[in-house]
């Protein structure tokens, strides 16, 4: 029966957000205004990184992946989320295993992507006179290519570890396709790709967080050891904006995926759960853009330029 029924499986259905009629309108406007500041904004500081010289670092050549990640891995979600506002709640069963796919690979990347850039502001930090040595375009590659290929390796084990297994209704998810509640629709024993899940995805988290764990404490040590208040402000704004961001990226993956989920409501998780996926990649240029300075300069000097080219074609049409 159960191969039977898994041979009837060709899509899923999403609860999305339920709520009444008027909320849903406004709810699909906020959303697609997320989508369209994460568009605009990742695309932006990418654009931005591109053309200022003056950025052309490590550390923003780090961010303009990162970026590409962020902008990447709400378009897996978000356009699905939209459509379902107004049509019909529903996904097909390969366009599940892709949206699970891709979902999986953008986040071990970016996991991984934020550790790169705390090596990035360590080596900065505690080693500032051996900075553009330390930090070759070798390894700044090496440092990017990883994430990468980490992504792939975790994702290629989560999709084929699931999609081969038989599922029986109702098949019936949240917002998008998940890998937890994903496997609680299969009709068959799960165990063993529970576990595999749960390594795989620990030790994700466990060896990127570790990275920036350590990396932060050796920065801490540095920067207590500066004399002065002034010196140890400027190191502090080094970093600020990184650890903002890292901050809030595990710190929402540690209340989804550690906290016992019988503690917290389903609604509660699954508010978490559309944070986390919509509004997160809307923060990180955001934060950016705002706190770091040689943005503000650079986003300055952009918006100057423009003016003045537009100024100058004015001035030939005159």
């Amino acid at each position: 029966m159960a191969n039977e029924s898994s041979t009837r499986v060709i899509e899923f259905i999403f609860r999305g957000l339920n709520y009444n009629p008027q909320l849903q309108v406004l709810l699909f406007l906020l959303f697609l205004s997320f989508y369209v500041i994460n568009l605009t904004g990742n695309l932006g500081m990418m654009v931005l990184i591109q053309i200022d010289s003056r950025l052309h670092t490590p550390m923003y050549f780090f961010l303009s992946h990162l970026s590409f990640v962020d902008m990447c891995f709400s378009s897996v979600v978000s356009p699905k989320m939209l459509s379902n506002f107004v049509r019909r709640k529903a996904i097909s069963f390969w366009g599940c295993a892709l949206q699970q796919w891709f979902f999986g690979f953008f986040v071990a990347a970016e996991c991984f992507l934020l550790a790169s850039m705390a090596y990035d502001r360590y080596v900065a930090i505690c080693n500032p006179l051996l900075y553009s040595v330390v930090m070759s375009q070798r390894l700044c590659t090496q440092l990017v290519v990883g994430p990468y290929t980490i992504g792939f390796l975790n994702t290629m084990t989560h999709t084929a570890n699931t999609f081969h297994l038989p599922f029986c209704g109702p098949n019936v998810l949240n917002h998008f396709c998940d890998m937890s509640p994903l496997l609680s629709l299969v009709c068959a024993d799960t165990r063993l790709n529970k576990l595999v899940v749960f390594v795989v995805a620990r030790a994700v988290g466990i060896f990127s967080s570790l990275t920036v764990l350590v990396s932060y404490i050796y920065m801490l040590i540095s920067i207590l050891k500066i004399r002065s208040a002034d010196g140890r402000r400027k190191a502090f704004s080094t970093c600020s904006s990184h650890l903002m961001a890292i901050s809030i990226l595990y710190g929402t993956l540690f209340f989804i995926h550690v906290q016992p989920s019988a503690s917290f409501s389903l609604d509660l998780n699954k508010l978490v759960s559309v944070f986390y996926t919509a509004v997160i990649p809307v923060l990180n240029p955001l934060i950016y853009s705002l706190r770091d300075k040689e943005v503000k300069d650079a986003i300055h000097r952009a918006v100057a330029k423009i003016k003045f080219l537009s100024r100058k074609e004015k001035e030939g049409e005159i």
